[in-house]
């Protein structure tokens, strides 16, 4: 029992620290802190740094990038297991990324920093509305968070090995660091947008990853040849 709590631990601490940084913002909390940070990323993009990290932000496109890489990656180990259960991570990360991310931009209702009418830092902005009002937490962290955590998770089945530490760092490190930094320089996000995406992937994540590999990363046993 003691044990199973203290695996739990980090989870219920990543929903405090969401729920706080939500609470915090709904109170006029570090809506200061976000708007110099935008207002200092906005005022300093010469062409070539700005359009570097659109690029480079391209490695949080769910619908474009994370999602097929995600499929191609459950299509090689269906090939190779036969078995239906290879979907099951990928099916986990789509439903749970639906489910939470989506509603709770709908909710949130805060513009972006690129938003041109007033008090786009605060959350339930009434002069914001649709895709305008759709900033809060960031889809792009949060998406990236979970999908990446599959990607590896799906790599290490087909390669039947644990990632190596440079591997494991080049796959869930990496893209989400650089999509950080991009997401909050080019003013798609806030920096607490970005924090609470992180936040919340990171916790769904570590959902899909309780998920026991032999439930969906080995073949099915065969029946024993008779004599």
């Amino acid at each position: 029992m003691i044990s199973s709590l203290r695996r739990w631990w980090i989870d219920a601490a990543l929903v405090a620290a969401f729920v706080a940084l939500t609470v915090a913002l709904i109170n006029g909390h570090l809506l200061r802190f976000d708007q110099r940070v935008a207002d200092w990323s906005l005022a300093h993009q010469p062409a070539p740094i700005y359009w570097t990290a659109r690029v480079f932000n391209y490695l949080g496109q769910g619908g474009q990038v994370l999602m097929p890489i995600g499929l191609i990656l459950t299509g090689l180990l269906f090939w190779r297991t036969r078995s239906w259960r290879a979907v099951i991570p990928f099916v986990a990360a789509f439903v749970l990324t639906y489910v939470t991310i989506g509603p709770l931009k709908i909710w949130a209702d805060r513009a972006a920093p690129r938003f041109d009418g007033p008090d786009k830092a605060i959350m339930f902005n009434p002069a914001a509305s649709g895709v305008e009002a759709m900033s809060y937490p960031s889809g792009h962290m949060g998406n990236s968070m979970v999908w990446y955590a599959v990607m590896a998770l799906l790599l290490a089945a087909l390669l039947r090995r644990p990632l190596r530490r440079w591997e494991w760092t080049g796959v869930r490190v990496v893209p989400v660091t650089i999509l950080f930094c991009t997401t909050v320089y080019t003013g798609f996000h806030w920096v607490t947008d970005s924090v609470a995406g992180a936040l919340l992937g990171l916790f769904l994540a570590r959902l899909i990853e309780r998920i026991p590999t032999r439930w969906w990363a080995e073949s099915p046993s065969r029946p024993a040849a008779r004599v």
